[in-house]
């Protein structure tokens, strides 16, 4: 697996090279200065040594000099991404995301399925791990289908609106072989944020990164 680099941890991981590179640096200029004020007159510091040692105090001062251009670099990216994701606003996008917040008595979901399904499961799972709701599929054809959930669980109790859950599926064929499947996120996108330096963009009731999406369409104006 290959976790995803965002500017936020890019510029943690400078930062964290910047401090390191800047103590180093401290520490050998009091180590050079220790070495020159110490040294024997009848012996002193061989030019050629001497001269490394500058170098070397050099490149680490040129390090430090490029961590900051990097960390500047890096707070550009942050705004063009946050402009990058405005421009989607107020197109139908779909994105392949499982969280939403129950409002008004519902959460909408759409799920994915790769192939004819046998069997299809949908379960509804809270914020604490917990799964609130579970029931055939409406549709088990290969395709993309809308489900609702009304907020009521398994055992007939109804939850409050502002939790947030998430649509979990399992499905098989006629075989038993498992059914590639998801859960999407559809419609108008509304709203754009940064977080940690990522861009997120809210469909519905639902915020999501800009890397879920998977499809941008230009909204159908009304006739």
């Amino acid at each position: 697996m290959v976790d995803a680099v965002t500017t936020a941890s890019a510029a943690g991981t400078i930062s964290s090279g910047t401090k390191s590179l800047a103590s180093n640096f401290e520490t050998f200029l009091s180590l050079l200065t220790t070495q020159l004020k110490n040294q024997d007159p009848l012996s002193p510091v061989d030019s050629n040594e001497f001269t490394a040692q500058l170098t070397q105090m050099a490149g680490v001062e040129q390090q430090l000099l490029t961590n900051t251009l990097l960390k500047s670099l890096l707070g550009g990216q942050q705004a063009g991404g946050l402009s990058d994701a405005a421009a989607y606003i107020g197109k139908d996008a779909t994105g392949v995301w499982a969280a939403t917040e129950l409002t008004d008595g519902k959460a909408e979901w759409n799920y994915e399925l790769a192939a004819n399904a046998s069997k299809a499961t949908l379960q509804v799972v809270n914020g604490a791990g917990q799964v609130v709701w579970s029931g055939d599929a409406p549709d088990k054809t290969s395709g993309i289908h809308a489900f609702t959930w009304d907020g009521k669980t398994t055992g007939g109790g109804q939850v409050d609106d502002g939790g947030v859950y998430t649509l979990k599926i399992t499905a098989t064929d006629a075989a038993g072989k498992a059914v590639t499947s998801q859960a999407l996120i559809q419609g108008q996108v509304t709203g754009v944020e940064l977080y940690d330096g990522q861009p997120y963009v809210t469909i519905g009731n639902s915020i999501m990164p800009l890397s879920s999406l998977i499809s941008i369409e230009q909204r159908a104006s009304a006739n």
